[in-house]
């Protein structure tokens, strides 16, 4: 069973398709990286069975050394990496980019439909790390955090100061479908590349993704059901190491209106203020034009607070 988990052998380094088993040894190599806030041990489990995802470690000698991943999307076209992660006493030796090699690579063989890769970086990425990129497209972060048990004094702060006027309409799955249908909603939304980035996976809004946003249990929110100028969408919060254990809750928004932003933040909030225990991290991903506004709307006198200044989320792709 061992030997056909080995997909061959490059400069000194084994690959392997990862398998469930291999979670502990993949954690090891994965301490504290995006400073606490990492999504993989949440979801190591669901990537070994995802439909059309493939997961490679790289070992030396036995002992785990690096790890990636790329998902297919966009009927087949497109190959969306993430996940990398290299072991602390082996980075800026060039791992990286060894197995980057190697997963796609891989990914060629099983499915050479592919003609394109993408991927989402925040602006920390140095440039020449960025240089073999195009940027599709830039997205602003807004960083805030706090204890649950503050979270209901936020939302009052928050719900006074709403535009009495907007109201956002949940989508359920065949309108969803039928946004999706729609040729121009990325102009409409000024998507990034065209793409629409729901926590940090750039997927165009095509019929054929329906099924990878069915698989992340999503809620969406549109300022109506046909033809939508605003949309958001939100992944229920999961856990991250942080501080021993803490939650992490990330919302995508998508359109310009500064209302329905505000508007959008709050219903996703109310959405899972039940499910939230302990500290949260909450990261809001915007139209740039949008930031400003945002902050000035959360800033308040609870225990909600930002922990960093204006920072960017990136859209990258090169031909495969």
């Amino acid at each position: 069973m061992m030997e056909l988990r080995s997909i061959g052998e490059s400069d000194g380094f084994t690959f392997w398709l990862a398998q469930p088993e291999d979670y502990d040894a993949v954690m090891d190599i994965s301490d504290n990286i995006y400073g606490g806030n990492d999504y993989l041990p949440h979801r190591y489990h669901s990537w070994m069975t995802e439909p059309n995802r493939v997961v490679i470690l790289a070992k030396r000698e036995g002992k785990l050394v690096a790890l990636e991943s790329g998902l297919v999307v966009d009927e087949g076209h497109t190959v969306v990496v993430e996940g990398l992660r290299v072991c602390p006493n082996e980075r800026g030796k060039g791992v990286a980019r060894i197995i980057q090699r190697w997963v796609q690579q891989y990914i060629r063989q099983l499915y050479p439909s592919v003609r394109v890769l993408r991927l989402t970086r925040n602006n920390d990425s140095g440039p020449e790390k960025l240089a073999k990129f195009t940027v599709l497209g830039k997205r602003a972060i807004l960083s805030i955090c706090g204890k649950a048990e503050n979270l209901d004094s936020f939302l009052s702060i928050l719900k006074a100061k709403l535009d009495p006027e907007p109201m956002l309409t949940v989508l359920d799955e065949v309108q969803l479908r039928g946004l999706l249908l729609d040729s121009e909603l990325g102009s409409r939304l000024q998507l990034p590349g065209d793409a629409m980035i729901v926590d940090w996976q750039p997927l165009q809004p095509i019929e054929s993704n329906l099924e990878v946003f069915q698989r992340r249990n999503l809620t969406w929110l549109a300022d109506r059901s046909v033809s939508p100028t605003f949309l958001s969408v939100h992944t229920p919060p999961y856990p991250v190491p942080y501080n021993g254990g803490s939650l992490r809750f990330n919302i995508d928004l998508f359109g310009t209106s500064q209302s329905l932003a505000h508007l959008a933040l709050v219903s996703h909030l109310e959405r899972v203020r039940g499910k939230i225990q302990g500290v949260v991290w909450i990261f809001v991903y915007m139209h740039r034009s949008l930031w400003k506004g945002m902050r000035e709307y959360c800033e308040s006198l609870t225990d909600v607070v930002s922990f960093r200044d204006y920072w960017e989320q990136l859209i990258l792709e090169r031909p495969f």
